[in-house]
């Protein structure tokens, strides 16, 4: 026996198979779509390829890596369960759903699946960034309790993005408060900047704040907010268009250094 296992990974509709080792790290991983085992140690080479036969599905290509950037293998040796990478849009959400679904009947919907609506949406949206140089992290999970919904990388910066459900409301925003309808405003400004704060004092670079509201029927916003976005699900994709601030290498060793779990622990 190897003790190698196979470890599927989907995102965006794109598998690779990594091949991990007893204490979780990875050697090497298996690229469907461009047919090619990428090593990171010519040792355990013969294991890797018994272990990958039942899923090869035609010829291979088998070496290092392409060029690897120190951002990869940093990326590479995460053991899965500190790679935020896989987490779903709402992943929180879903899980404490899963545990505790609530109860089956009741007059008014439970408003965490109002709230796991709102971050899938967003999340779906900011995922379609990614042709264009970009990575989106979801369910940040902070010290406390708290989350950064979804935290984006590229280009133009990065942003912490709060997802508000507000599906044919009006939003009314007097910073720092936020209103729906005709509900009491909360000051949901102020917690949209902290995550941002914290997420800037994790990755030692300035993270901007953005709120996003899903299908507001209307926003009302006398002035606009000091240092914060304020955007319909509809146009996040003008993250994209951001003037360019940081290049390529610092964009990726950003995310490795984000999709670490590690990295949010003391902040």
């Amino acid at each position: 026996m190897s003790g190698l296992r196979v470890v599927p990974t989907w995102r965006h509709g794109q598998e690779r198979l990594y091949v991990c080792l007893t204490d979780g790290r990875n050697i090497a991983w298996y690229d469907r779509e461009a047919a090619r085992i990428n090593l990171l140690s010519e040792d355990r080479r013969e294991d890797v390829l018994d272990v990958l036969g039942p899923f090869l599905t035609g010829p291979v290509a088998v070496g290092p890596p392409p060029v690897p950037t120190p951002a990869e293998l940093a990326r590479l040796t995460l053991h899965p369960d500190d790679d935020l990478a896989p987490n779903r849009p709402g992943e929180a959400l879903q899980i404490a759903l899963d545990r505790d679904p609530g109860p089956g009947h009741r007059i008014r919907r439970d408003p965490r699946r109002r709230a796991l609506e709102a971050e899938q949406t967003v999340g779906e949206a900011l995922d379609r960034l990614d042709g264009a140089g970009w990575h989106t992290l979801h369910s940040v999970p902070l010290p406390g309790g708290d989350r950064v919904h979804h935290l984006v990388i590229g280009p133009g910066g990065l942003y912490a993005v709060h997802a508000l459900y507000a599906r044919k409301q009006r939003v009314t925003v007097a910073d720092p408060m936020v209103s729906l309808g005709r509900r009491d405003p909360h000051p949901l400004l102020r917690r949209v900047r902290a995550d941002a704060d914290r997420a800037s004092y994790a990755l030692t670079a300035e993270v901007h704040p953005v709120l996003a509201l899903v299908a507001p029927s209307d926003i009302t916003l006398p002035l606009p907010p000091r240092d914060l976005q304020i955007l319909p699900d509809t146009a996040l994709d003008s993250l994209s268009r951001q003037g360019g601030v940081l290049k390529p290498a610092d964009v990726e060793a950003l995310h490795a250094m984000a999709r670490d779990r590690h990295t949010w622990a003391k902040v």
